[in-house]
């Protein structure tokens, strides 16, 4: 395993700790917003070890599509990817945050 994809993977372990640890405390959109960042973090460190190199994007679709290009598959449903997809900027700002909603 490559030094830079060890670093990506354990950032995204961190980020997955810190979303348990958050949503144990009722910290909703920091609990999402780490469950995503992890999320694309692990997919860019498969990008990096493939050697495809770093796409800058926080898109977890686009990185599920340029792992298929390297014919790479991950096993996520169209749902999962559309959850994720949708957390990055509403867990990030106010308005239309998990607070919101959940009254």
């Amino acid at each position: 395993m490559k030094n830079e994809t060890k670093a990506w993977i354990d950032y995204a372990d961190e980020n997955l700790k810190s979303a348990e640890v958050l949503l144990q405390n009722g910290l909703f959109n920091a609990c999402l917003q780490n469950i995503q960042q992890a999320a694309e973090k692990h997919l860019k460190s498969l990008l990096i070890e493939r050697g495809t190199g770093l796409i800058k994007s926080h898109n977890i679709r686009q990185l599920i599509n340029a792992l298929a290009e390297h014919q790479m598959t991950i096993s996520m449903s169209e749902d999962e990817i559309d959850l994720l997809d949708s957390i990055y900027l509403p867990s990030k700002y106010p308005l239309m945050s998990a607070k919101i909603y959940a009254g």
